[in-house]
């Protein structure tokens, strides 16, 4: 089977900070590949493969704000759509945009949703329904609006995030500076609990982090900008939990599933995809505001560091969301 993978081109795939759809597309493509399949990842020049690299865009535009977003987008997916009779399936990482090329081309598409920036996007999912098959990251992010084919978990590469038995004492917010994702919200849980609390993350709303963030500050809250991935395995290994105080129906949640396979249990507010990624009161805790959080800290070395790997590792991993999809690309293929 030949298969094509549309990544974002907004970074390099898979990234080298931040950005978690190209990340998802470079893990698929990778678990493939040692799966045996033939696979075409459609990514940035400057991505990496053990697959075959295509591309037309030399730099991600978030890493190169010289150049035009939705140009570069135009020629990336269109790179794709054209050769499009050359594949068995097209694995659409990219959104709603290429769903527009799914009536015009031979070639079955499957599309991941990993996520609705907007209800205003709906109706172009609506409209292509019947030329892709889609596929959630959680049942909790699915519409009511739309078929599907599969909800396939993301999965993470277990070497890249080893086992931790003894962790230090410290708390970890891992996510963009961003309201929805609760930096002030794990600042009060960490203050309250006299835990010191490390922040790593891209500034995503530069007046959050001013206002919110930035004057609380101090010896004990620490802001360390963008973790790479040594660091991150770092972070997140040693923590003694991961604070998720999300405040929107998060899809998925990354950091969630890698804590947990580093050994690090998760308090998060049970918003979301969190009841699917956590198994409270074994793998961490969900709580519905700070003051519960705060309680949760208190019961977190409780658990068992093992199990948190166990579970993750038997839900989140790259070889079993590869296997997935392989599975919804031979249904495809045979209807």
């Amino acid at each position: 089977m030949k298969v094509a993978i549309l990544a974002p081109v907004a970074w390099r795939s898979p990234p080298r900070h931040y950005g978690p759809w190209e990340q998802m597309a470079s893990n698929v493509a990778e678990g493939l590949v040692a799966l045996g399949v033939d696979v075409t990842l459609f990514a940035t020049a400057d991505s990496a493969t053990a697959g075959t690299l295509a591309a037309v865009v030399a730099q991600g535009y978030e890493e190169d704000r010289t150049q035009d977003a939705k140009v570069l987008e135009c020629l990336h997916i269109s790179h794709l759509m054209e050769r499009a009779g050359e594949f068995d399936v097209i694995h659409n990482h990219f959104d709603f945009l290429p769903l527009t090329y799914s009536r015009l081309i031979p070639t079955p598409m499957v599309t991941t949703i990993h996520g609705f920036s907007s209800a205003r996007i709906l109706p172009v999912y609506e409209k292509y329904a019947a030329t892709t098959a889609y596929v959630s990251i959680s049942h909790a992010d699915r519409s009511p609006r739309l078929p599907y084919v599969a909800t396939v978990y993301n999965g993470l590469r277990l070497p890249d995030f080893p086992f931790t038995a003894q962790p230090d004492d410290y708390l970890l917010f891992f996510g963009r500076i961003h309201p929805d994702k609760g930096t002030a919200e794990a600042i009060q849980i960490a203050r309250q609990s006299h835990k010191r609390l490390l922040i790593a993350g891209i500034v995503q709303d530069a007046a959050y982090f001013r206002e919110r963030v930035e004057p609380l500050l101090s010896e004990d809250v620490v802001f360390l900008g963008p973790a790479g991935p040594a660091q991150r395995q770092q972070l997140l290994g040693q923590a003694l939990a991961l604070l998720h105080p999300i405040g929107f129906d998060e899809p998925f949640g990354l950091s969630v599933a890698e804590a947990q396979l580093c050994g690090t249990p998760v308090i998060a507010f049970a918003r979301g995809a969190m009841p699917e990624l956590i198994q409270s009161g074994r793998t961490g805790f969900l709580v519905d505001t700070v003051g519960q959080a705060v309680e949760a800290v208190q019961q977190v070395g409780q658990l068992s560091r093992g199990a948190c790997r166990e579970w993750a590792a038997a839900n989140f991993s790259q070889q079993k969301m590869a296997a997935d999809y392989l599975a919804v690309y031979q249904r495809i293929v045979r209807h």
